[in-house]
């Protein structure tokens, strides 16, 4: 982590709402918590393709407050997992593919924590994931978390 005598470290955890993503934040604010560190809980969202890919939206999609909803989980994940820890947490939510924001958020963050939902193999070599996409191409230490 941080160089003795500098800032506290930064960790950004990536939040989705999935049980691995939950594991991975209570991680990070406890290993926030043993060196003093800070949290950005990061959240992503994105329009369905659809309402992206030709400019309209089918009945009722433009109507959801997507920025709305990411803003009240990421709000939720965090108030249940720092339950009485003295943690410094702040909370981001961006538009955009979650590996890129979480890149993004992790610039010059001493650590990145993301779940892993185990999906593997063969559909993991055809779409990639998050987790793995941020563990070849984050400048900073990348830790993975399973789930329960």
């Amino acid at each position: 982590m941080s160089a003795a005598g500098s800032k506290a470290p930064r960790i950004v955890a990536g939040v989705d709402g999935s049980a691995s993503a939950r594991s991975a934040l209570r991680w990070a604010i406890r290993q926030a918590e043993l060196t003093r560190g800070s949290v950005d809980a990061v959240i992503a969202w994105q329009y369905p393709a659809s309402y992206t890919g030709y400019g309209l939206a089918p009945s009722g999609v433009s109507d959801v407050d997507y920025a709305g909803w990411a803003e009240k989980a990421v709000a939720e994940e965090v108030a249940a997992a720092t339950a009485n820890r003295p943690v410094d947490v702040r909370t981001q939510v961006t538009e955009g593919s979650p590996a890129r924001v979480l890149l993004d958020a992790a610039e010059g963050a001493d650590l990145l924590v993301v779940g892993s939902r185990g999906h593997g193999g063969f559909a993991e070599a055809l779409l990639g994931s998050v987790g793995q996409h941020c563990v070849h191409h984050a400048r900073c230490p990348v830790v993975v978390i399973r789930g329960q």
